[in-house]
């Protein structure tokens, strides 16, 4: 943003310079306006002698100016000489050269002048040259015989030409001799060997000199060089040949190109290198040319003056050349004199200050003429390199002209000073609309012309106030800028132009639009070859500005290929190649400004397999495996897998051997004797495996002596008097050689004998027999083959095998803690006894029956088992008030063993579960209530506590009554309660160790109109109580109560089945229904005393909420049910293909049988000549399996 304000003051700066008559043809009309001159010829303008000479001078002025012209400081009169034609409405001269001979005589120096009634504006001096290119001069060119390796010097001197040729060597075949640090052109033409060679003798050294301007070559004579080798060629240190001596200097102007060279000889060439004495070298400006023996600087400033030294240098030595730089500057501009237009009265100035080396002097000119040869003017002071003006009156117009000359050069200028009286005029046109870009600069142009200058001023919309201060900003020329235009500064402005003579106004309209954002950039990409890949490019911009989306790859078009789909806010790019990969930008377009995102896509494979695979190193337990990898498809390498196949043993199955990293392109593998090796590599990116290389040439090694022995080595007894020794089998890469067999190695654990064996083959397991129940043994597993014996084994200890333990556990004793848990104590069994791995103790225990008389009870038995050598255990989750027996038995790795004696225990009481139900009937001004004892009594019920409380419409409860009941009593009935009132109650049994759970209901006293609000549903307010579903209750009309509970739904073959249980009268009641999530009204069937109906026409797969209701006289609603979902299943169709049904088949078989047996006994009918009853025959034959199908019978079964 702050680039770009000051980019923008920039231009505004440029836009407040003097005032300028502008050339709207509105404007001219009938405005005057001294010459100025608009195109002209340069200064020193050579011309080609072939061609006519134009001379350009062109002007602009009101009225028109007219020219003339002088020649070397004298009148050129035109008219009299028929070769010179001025060109029509211009000051442009063309000087017909049909006879070269003649160009000569017009050379010189010409200016031209354009003049009108209000001045007389000049040309520059303008130098006619003519462009020469004479021919060389003859000479006789003698060969040139010198030794190897001393320096030598080709001159050129090419013939001084206008402009100077551009000189250049060539053979005779032109071709451009090469060049380089040995052998190099000096700027003056010149071939500089530093040294020669016998390869430099040739007789075709030729300098070319071109003249550009006329586009001609000219030749110098062939030059025949002979290099001998008389004498032995001696290095010698640098010598410059260019420049001489120690010291040179050497002068320039200011913004001109300095070059400085400097060409040395010596044997070895020497090498030239530059720096700056008095600072360093100009960076931006400063290069090297040819071999870095010149030194060029462009646009040379005051700064690049000082001494400069090249340096030469070769093994034998170093010189050096200081070279001192002058900077001088022909006149150069700091205030260029512009023109005035001024009012009557007004007063201005005109500034002329120039600068150069040496100082400039200024002189002042008026219509062409020295300004001291003017008349005096009161109001015009000339001061050196100013001219004011004060009180300037209608009719003193004129051309001012400024010149800055030195001994380089000069500067010419021509500044008008016009005194005009005009009103004010708009020059922007009426009624422009700007759209501008939020937060972007508004630019409102108010260009007028009017003489005084008007003074600009501006308003918004139809408010009196002239704008001032922020966010506007105001220039002399008129233009209103608002920096960071937003929304608000949306509107109508009206800018007004006014000076003493009047005034003048316009309107212009300012837009702030949104600026285009893109919101969801594209985002890296990294994709599969063949896959899709899509980038995102949500834009956000003005609705009312016409948004275009443009694609670009790699910052040029997209490819012209299908697979690129472009849709409104995304790139597609289907089956992506290689070829995709790059970078993608997308660029949202509107008429006022743009945003754009890029995004890489980067291709990815997985890598094409090794290549070229190499065994080297080769040795009888290791080799060397080299390979070459292959593309990575931009997903860099992360690892290697080497694979082997054992061609001996496992043929047809790869193993994988190592790894090596991704970076490495061989691996040093250890092998294994006995084994026909072939192998195969796989490379690894972040894509996935690559396909494995072609295999490998078979490398075999040598059989050996196993050098391992079977792993997983155990001993376990399978019978009492059994042990049974396994091993994991050698494979085939382990047996190290033919012949693998295994030596099993076997003896009783502290018993004084040595070990006994066996040796097996193809096998993983051995039995010992004979052995005593559960001892330990040593065992060991060694393997041998033809070449020898493995290692020594190690031992491992086993165990023969199991029995069940013999003896029970004694001293059990029970301990109970509470009504639901008991400690049971037990002592060890004899080790001896346990005959195996002791594995625990279990607990068999059940429940012989409740304490209390009226719930006897026999459950299953039950068991605990305690890992580990136990002593105790606990029992949890017994039953409160009942008998338990148990007992204890030890078990090992084969079984249980006898179970101790039994013993039994008592459980305490404990509190009641909550009663089993709770129900409320209500009536007008008292409510019954009724409730089942608890199903887990737990105890001997000591009573009921019974608590009730009102509950207001804001469901705030009232005082809590409390009432105890007998244990034997299951009713109550509560009197004079307020009738159409809600009551919560609260129910609860109790033992000797407390109460137990609560369950809670609510019912309403019976009222005589209007509509009872549901209860709530019953539930427990104990947390260790489970809720339990009970019948909601309403007070209905006229003491009627009717309760509806267990609402459910099952399905029969004519409809959904919709069942309930009631309490109460069973009248009005009806079964509404409803598609469920639908705005239709509730449907409803009458139910007429039932307590189940069958709604039909459900339509299936659809939802229904269901409900039972029931309505008083006035068909209103007086009770209604909780709502159920009913989920109508879809019944598959039974439609199957009936031509391929055995049925089907088997009838179409009988009924086309029996149509040719009625077909053949009509035939003999016939044949006989009797008739033949057909129906009848058919009636009274009728396959009993083919009966006629009644509607009815066309029904599909349901799934139930």
């Amino acid at each position: 943003m702050r680039t770009a304000v000051a980019l923008l003051l920039l231009v505004l700066g440029h836009m407040a310079m003097p005032l300028e008559v502008p050339l709207d043809p509105k404007v001219l009309e009938g405005l005057p306006q001294p010459p100025t001159i608009t195109h002209e010829s340069p200064k020193d303008y050579i011309v080609d002698p072939r061609e006519n000479i134009s001379i350009r001078c062109e002007a602009k002025g009101k009225p028109h100016p007219s020219f003339s012209w002088t020649r070397n400081g004298t009148h050129f009169d035109i008219d009299k000489d028929p070769r010179v034609k001025m060109k029509p409405h211009s000051g442009t001269l063309v000087i017909d050269i049909s006879d070269k001979d003649r160009t000569e005589a017009y050379e010189g120096v010409y200016q031209c002048t354009a003049h009108n009634e209000h001045g007389s504006a000049v040309s520059n001096s303008i130098v006619i040259r003519q462009s020469r290119s004479p021919l060389w001069s003859k000479e006789e060119n003698p060969p040139i015989i010198v030794q190897e390796g001393a320096p030598l010097v080709l001159k050129c001197r090419p013939p001084a030409g206008l402009p100077p040729p551009i000189v250049f060597w060539m053979d005779n075949n032109f071709q451009r001799l090469p060049l380089g640090q040995r052998v190099s052109q000096g700027l003056n033409g010149d071939l500089y060997f530093s040294n020669v060679m016998v390869a430099d003798s040739r007789n075709d050294y030729i300098c070319y000199a071109r003249f550009p301007h006329t586009s001609t070559i000219q030749q110098k004579q062939p030059i025949t060089v002979r290099v001998v080798n008389n004498v032995p060629t001696e290095e010698r240190p640098p010598s410059f040949q260019v420049p001489l001596g120690r010291t040179s200097s050497k002068m320039v102007l200011r913004g001109q190109v300095l070059e400085m060279e400097c060409i040395a000889e010596g044997l070895p060439t020497p090498e030239i290198t530059w720096s700056k004495v008095s600072g360093d070298l100009p960076t931006n400006q400063a290069s090297f040319l040819n071999f870095h023996k010149t030194l060029r600087i462009t646009g040379v400033t005051e700064a690049d003056s000082g001494q400069y030294r090249c340096t030469a240098k070769n093994s034998l030595g170093t010189i050096h050349h200081d070279i001192t730089v002058t900077v001088k500057a022909a006149p150069y501009w700091i205030v260029a004199p512009q023109n005035l237009v001024l009012a009557p009265r007004e007063k201005g100035q005109l500034i002329c200050r120039a600068n150069g080396n040496p100082k400039p002097t200024i002189s002042w000119f008026m219509n062409g003429l020295p300004i001291q040869n003017v008349p005096d003017d009161a109001s015009r002071i000339v001061e050196g390199d100013t001219i004011r003006f004060e009180d300037v009156v209608p009719g003193t117009s004129a051309v001012y002209q400024c010149n800055a000359s030195n001994e380089y050069g000069y500067l010419l200028a021509n500044a008008f000073v016009n005194v005009l009286s005009e009103p004010p005029r708009m020059l922007t046109p009426p009624n422009k609309v700007y759209q501008v870009i939020m937060n972007k600069p508004a630019v409102l142009e108010c260009s007028s012309f009017g003489s005084p200058i008007p003074k600009i001023t501006w308003f918004k919309d139809s408010h009196p106030n002239v704008l001032d201060g922020d966010p506007y900003k105001f220039y002399d020329n008129g233009t209103l800028v608002i920096p960071v235009a937003q929304a608000a500064n949306s509107g109508k402005y009206t800018c007004m132009a006014m000076n003493m003579l009047g005034k003048s106004d316009n309107h212009v309209y300012l837009e702030v639009k949104e600026p285009t954002r893109i919101l969801k950039q594209p985002m890296y990409k990294e994709v599969q070859r063949n896959r899709d890949v899509m980038f995102e490019c949500k834009v956000k911009h003005d609705s009312s500005l016409i948004p275009t989306m443009i694609w670009l790859k790699d910052g040029g078009e997209l490819p012209d290929d299908e697979r690129f789909v472009v849709d409104s806010d995304s790139l597609t790019i289907t089956e992506v190649t290689e070829a995709d990969a790059g970078t993608y930008t997308c660029i949202m377009n509107t008429t006022l400004d743009q945003d754009s995102a890029s995004a890489d896509l980067r291709v990815v494979e997985k890598p094409d397999p090794p290549s070229d695979l190499e065994l080297t190193d080769q040795r009888p337990r290791s080799v060397q495996l080299t390979w070459i990898p292959g593309d990575d498809h931009n997903s860099q390498i992360k690892k290697f897998l080497i694979q082997y196949e054992d061609l001996l043993h496992d043929r047809g199955r790869w193993h994988n051997l190592t790894e090596v990293p991704g970076e490495r392109t061989t691996a040093h593998l250890k092998l294994s004797p006995y084994v026909h090796y072939t192998f195969r590599v796989l490379a690894q990116n972040d894509v996935g495996y690559s396909h494995p290389s072609s295999p490998s040439r078979q490398y075999r090694t040598k059989p050996a002596a196993p050098d391992e022995n079977p792993i997983g080595v155990e001993g376990l007894g399978t019978q009492p008097d059994n042990l049974v020794i396994y091993w994991k089998p050698l494979t085939g890469l382990q047996s190290n050689g033919p012949g693998l067999q295994y030596i099993v190695y076997w003896r009783q654990k502290d018993v004084e004998e040595d070990f006994q064996s066996v040796k097996v083959a193809n096998v993983s397991k051995f039995t010992v027999g004979g052995t005593p129940t559960f001892a330990p043994y040593e065992v060991k597993v060694q393997a041998v083959n033809e070449h020898g014996v493995g290692p020594e084994p190690s031992t491992v200890i086993g165990y023969s095998g199991e029995d069940l333990p013999k003896a029970a556990p004694e001293h059990v004793q029970v301990q109970v803690i509470n009504s639901t848990l008991a400690h049971v104590h037990w002592e060890h069994v004899p080790f001896r006894t346990v005959r195996g791995h002791l594995k625990g103790y279990k607990v068999y225990y059940w429940r012989k029956g409740s304490l209390h008389h009226h719930n006897p009870h026999h459950s299953e038995q039950q068991v605990l088992t305690f890992n580990g050598n136990r002593t105790h255990g606990k029992l949890p989750g017994l039953h409160p008030f009942s008998r338990y027996t148990l007992n204890v038995r030890v078990f090992n790795g084969r079984g249980e063993g006898p179970a101790s004696i039994n013993e039994e225990f008592e459980t305490p009481e404990g509190v009641p579960g909550h009663p089993s139900f709770l129900k409320v009937n209500p009536s007008l001004d008292s409510l019954t209530l009724e409730w089942g004892p608890p199903h887990d009594r737990n105890g001997r019920l000591t009573g009921y506590t019974v608590k009730y409380q009102p509950v207001n419409n804001s469901h705030d409860l009232g005082p809590m009554e409390v009432l105890t009941v007998a244990a034997n009593e299951t009713s109550l009935t509560l009197p004079n309660l307020k009738y159409s009132t809600r009551y919560k109650f609260y129910i609860n049994a109790k033992t000797q160790k407390g109460p137990g759970p609560t369950i809670t209901e609510e019912a309403v006293t019976v009222i005589d109109e209007g509509h009872p609000e549901p209860p709530k549903h019953p539930h427990h307010i104990s947390p260790t109580s489970q809720s339990e579903r009970h019948p909601h209750h309403k007070a209905a009309h006229h003491n009627v109560v009717l309760v509806f509970r267990n609402v459910s739904s099952s399905w029969a073959e004519d409809g959904t089945v919709i069942s309930w249980e009631s309490w109460g009268p069973e009248k009005n009641v009806f079964v509404e229904y409803i598609v469920e999530n639908s705005d239709e009204e509730w449907k409803k069937e009458p139910v007429n005393g039932s307590e189940s109906y069958v709604l039909k026409g459900l339509k299936e797969g659809l939802a229904y909420k269901v409900r039972v209701v029931a309505k008083g006289p006035s068909d209103q609603t007086v009770y209604m049910s909780e709502e159920v979902l009913v989920t109508v299943p879809a019944v598959a169709s039974r439609q199957v293909d009936i031509a391929t049904q055995g049925w089907f088949i088997g009838l179409m078989c009988a009924i086309a049988l029996l149509i040719l047996v009625l077909l053949i006994i009509c035939f003999i009918k016939r044949n006989k000549g009797g008739k033949y009853p057909v129906k009848e025959k058919e009636d009274a034959h009728a396959d009993p399996e083919i009966q006629p199908m009644k509607d009815e019978d066309c029904v599909f079964g349901e799934y139930r």
